[in-house]
């Protein structure tokens, strides 16, 4: 079954230093979507703490599978547009609608 449009929940506002979790979930998608979440149109990396493919400037961390965002310390540089994008491999991938987030 392809996914349906998640529903997305990123704060509109948020204080710098403050922990943000950023959620997205669509329930009709099988087999169960995964999510990737976009800053401003720009696809964000998931980052595994693993050797080199840690950079320095990655504040988050992006679970594909449970659909979340999770800033440990959120800055002025990450304020901007999210939206998140549920695929399954089958039909289209769904996007929500893009919500700003201002720190």
């Amino acid at each position: 079954v392809a996914p349906t449009t998640p529903v997305c929940e990123v704060p509109s506002s948020a204080m710098t230093g403050t922990v943000v979790q950023l959620s997205c979930k669509e329930t009709e998608g099988s087999p169960p979507s995964e999510y990737q979440w976009y800053k401003n149109g720009v696809a964000l990396l998931e980052k595994t703490g693993t050797g080199s493919t840690r950079a320095a400037n990655i504040t988050y961390t992006m679970n594909k599978k449970s659909g979340t965002l999770l800033f440990n310390t959120v800055t002025k540089n990450d304020t901007g547009e999210y939206f998140c994008e549920a695929s399954n491999g089958i039909g289209l991938s769904q996007k929500c609608s893009v919500k700003r987030m201002q720190v």
